[in-house]
């Protein structure tokens, strides 16, 4: 053990006389572990909330009985099966709205409930007469306790006037869900007789018949351990998550390869005569990877600490997201597991072999008389660069093959990965392209030698520069795409919410009495029904919704395609319009049939147009609002648009809430509709916002670390220049124009790849992870602001060196001609 700890000593002295190179490579390693770490830490709280939900009497955890063309069914269904010897418990879901905030409402029948299908055991047992017997329990969890702003023992009240029974804490119920008896859910959400789903338990005895025996075709079998509907909804959001959380990893990977290739390139005269004093090659590699590996663990454990400060900070804007868009309860504190820990390390000790993989590769190749060659260094990186164009070309066509073969979202983040590598391998071969050709077009000596050494400045510049790189063509790109989804969205939004006022009655019956209220009101153009229902087609939830005969559908609806007079076809009923990603989920196109599962029977209709309908997870369907209230008579008719002239809207309102009672949740103007809708919009993108200054700072870092590490190795280069009479201060500017030469030509190349970044988002992943395409708009004022932030990042990062050799003493310089080189 003696060898292998004073080989360890020898190593370690190097970090203590350059403790500069130290700093950056333990900067890397934080940053890096840092931000793919607090990334996963908020797809682990999220993702541990959806099974929580998925939990809560059946989902993920029980297999389940449910409708297979509508989300409720019969609940003589539920008594046909127990009589047929099926263990089946009934569960009723709906949402509800408590203080204008919706709630997930679940009834379910605690005696037939199966074990392990719910978490909360004491119901079936002492707590059971208290749950059914009146006035009956409300279980929620501590923080829906907290959400509804209500002492335990309340009792809430509900949309249109009902409450519920008293409040009970139940700890380990999915926020955002109150759980109470069947029958309690069915009188609160009005659905007599109906069931959501039917949990189903383990067979005690007996056999029994085959499900389609019994039921026929009107239910199917869900397995446990199936993916619920957020994890299915919100995978693509999650999956976004990680791919920058990845990218930000890889940054900081750049600044550790830039630190250790460096260190490796100075430490080879210690390794040379390690070697000679018998040191074997694979000796010297185990004890590096020794010394890796522990700079790795103090580093992970520092990169974790501050991921979780990155987690906390980004939190609530994915929880506000992840509620806005999907309805996903997620906890607003984090709570992490001892896997997140450990994974956390892995990927410190990972990055860090990786960015050191090909220096430790050539240390265990090199003879013993190449190293000690001044050149040999240098030589095999020149070898290098050549097979990193060729693997930039290999990486090319394999991005090309997932884009033409490939049918997943994984593809579509294969094929944006494949690009960004490419260009990051590709960067080094450009630059050095770009320098020799300054160099041959120019006979002046100090021009010429400016040129030739920014090319031998380059291995060690290229790390940071291909950092920078993808930094700036990711935020370009993400800017872009968020800019186009935002002009589109605002468009979108103009057209969708055509109405001024939009109203939804607690019942039919008020919905009747304010309807004929409005007929007399002056003020009030047009009243349009907006009736809709849920259905289910091929497995996937549907929203069909009925369309008024009216100009304002006519003129203002956004169709991306539509045949011949589409309008009159869905006035006939014969004809439909179909939102754009239920299209491509169904792969159907302008006049082929759907068949829509009505409650008075199978209906076949044409697609007759299909439309944008974006941020929705939902497939939405459009058809006559005649047709809807013939094929599904039940549907609650209580949603209607009120066209009135924008001054009224107002007054209007005011008189609607205090004649009728209407909250805020069902009485929106125009006006607060898209603001909310924008408001959510902003949100959602928050955290990418914040994830591209994170990864551009760190780009940054990467640049700052490799001048500074690169500062002392320039001096030769130098100091002949200031013998020859050059002042320091004109050596300052010239690295300094050197420097923001190659990073203004590394922004530029960037701008074309943010675009094409932006492209592949909008047309190959949204497609992919939502079902419909932005159109791409490119806009110049925000290019030249990212240019002007990069070459900012620049300027900034150059200036501490810059202004360490402004006032670094003549005799440094000096000494560079008495040492050896």
């Amino acid at each position: 053990m003696t060898r292998p700890l004073w080989i360890l000593v020898g190593l370690l002295s190097h970090w203590k006389r350059h403790r500069m190179q130290l700093a950056t490579l333990l900067v890397g390693l934080i940053s890096a572990t840092a931000l793919w770490s607090g990334v996963q830490a908020l797809n682990q709280q999220a993702r541990s909330s959806y099974d929580r939900a998925a939990a809560t009497f059946g989902g993920g955890n029980t297999a389940m009985l449910v409708g297979r063309d509508s989300p409720i069914f019969p609940q003589q269904l539920f008594v046909d099966l127990r009589r047929a010897n099926w263990p089946v418990s009934p569960v009723v879901e709906g949402r509800v709205l408590i203080g204008g905030r919706a709630f997930r409402l679940l009834g379910i029948e605690p005696v037939s409930l199966p074990t392990g299908a719910g978490p909360a055991p004491d119901i079936g047992q002492a707590n059971l007469q208290t749950f059914l017997m009146p006035p009956g329990q409300t279980l929620v969890a501590p923080e829906t306790l907290s959400d509804l702003k209500l002492p335990e023992g309340a009792s809430p009240v509900i949309g249109g006037g009902t409450s519920l029974p008293p409040l009970a804490v139940q700890d380990n119920l999915a926020p955002g869900v109150l759980v109470v008896d069947i029958g309690i859910a069915q009188r609160s959400l009005k659905m007599p007789d109906q069931v959501s789903r039917l949990l189903v338990g383990e067979q005690s005895s007996g056999k029994r018949p085959p499900l389609e025996q019994v039921v026929g075709d009107k239910l199917r079998l869900t397995e446990a351990g199936a993916p619920s509907d957020l994890e299915r909804l919100t995978s693509s959001f999650h999956l976004n998550l990680t791919a920058f959380g990845l990218l930000s990893f890889v940054v900081g990977l750049f600044i550790v390869h830039s630190a250790i290739g460096l260190a490796f390139e100075q430490r080879l005269p210690m390794l040379r005569t390690m070697r000679a004093c018998g040191v074997s090659a694979r000796a010297l590699t185990v004890v590096l990877v020794i010394e890796l590996v522990s700079l790795a663990i103090v580093s992970g454990i520092v990169g974790l600490i501050c991921g979780y400060f990155v987690a906390a900070f980004l939190l609530p804007d994915v929880v506000a997201s992840l509620r806005g868009l999907y309805g996903a309860q997620v906890p607003g504190q984090l709570t992490l597991k001892a896997s997140w820990w450990l994974s956390g390390l892995g990927m410190s000790i990972l990055g860090a072999l990786l960015a050191a993989g090909a220096g430790l590769y050539r240390i265990y190749r090199l003879p013993v008389l190449a190293a000690a060659q001044p050149y040999a260094w240098q030589q095999e990186q020149q070898r290098w660069l050549k097979r990193q164009g060729l693997l930039a070309l290999a990486v090319v066509i394999a991005a090309a093959g997932c884009f033409y073969f490939g049918d997943s979202l994984a593809s579509g983040f294969l094929v944006l990965a494949g690009l960004l590598l490419a260009a990051a391998l590709a960067l080094p071969v450009l630059l050095g392209a770009v320098l020799n050709f300054g160099q041959r077009g120019t006979e002046r000596p100090l021009v010429k030698w400016f040129w030739a050494d920014s090319r031998q400045q380059l291995p060690g510049l290229s790390l940071a520069l291909m950092a920078l790189l993808l930094a700036l063509a990711v935020n370009v790109g993400v800017g872009t795409m968020v800019q186009s989804f935002s002009r589109t969205f605002t468009n979108w939004l103009d057209d969708r919410l055509a109405a001024e006022v939009y109203l939804n009655a607690n019942s039919d019956a008020q919905a009747s009495e304010i309807v004929t209220w409005l007929r007399q009101r002056p003020e009030v153009e047009a009243i349009l029904p907006a009736w809709r229902t849920d259905v289910t087609l091929d497995t996937l939830p549907v929203e069909v919704l009925g369309f008024a005969d009216h100009a304002t559908y006519r003129e203002r609806w956004p169709l991306l395609e539509s045949v011949p007079h589409v309008w009159d076809k869905v006035r006939a009923g014969e004809g439909a319009l179909v939102s754009e990603q239920l299209a491509r989920r169904l792969k159907v196109r302008l006049g082929e049939r759907i068949v829509l599962p009505a409650t008075t029977g199978p209906w076949q209709v044409e697609v007759a147009g299909i439309y944008p309908d974006y941020g929705n997870p939902k497939g939405q369907i459009g058809i006559d609002i005649d047709a809807l209230a013939k094929r599904w008579p039940e549907i609650a008719r209580t949603r209607f648009g009120l066209r009135v002239s924008p001054a009224k809207v107002p007054e209007l309102v005011a008189t609607i809430r205090e004649k009728f009672g209407l909250d805020a949740s069902r009485l929106l103007d125009q006006a607060t509709l898209k603001a909310e809708s924008t408001r959510i919009f902003n949100r959602t993108f928050a955290v990418t916002s914040a994830l591209n200054a994170f990864t551009l700072g760190v780009a940054g870092v990467a640049l700052l670390t490799s001048l500074l590490t690169l500062s002392n190795s320039r001096l030769p280069q130098l100091a002949p220049l200031w013998a020859l009479g050059l002042t320091r201060r004109r050596l300052a500017g010239i690295e300094l124009l050197k420097t923001m030469s190659v990073a203004f030509i590394t922004a530029l190349l960037a701008l074309p790849l943010g675009i094409l970044v932006a492209w592949c988002l909008v047309a190959v992943v949204n497609v992919k992870a939502f079902g419909w395409r932005l159109p791409l708009h490119v806009f110049p004022a925000q290019l030249l602001e990212l240019l002007a932030v990069a070459m900012l990042a620049a300027l900034l990062a150059t200036c501490l060196p810059i202004l360490r050799l402004i006032r670094l003493q003549p005799a440094t310089l000096a000494k560079i001609f008495a040492n050896e080189r």
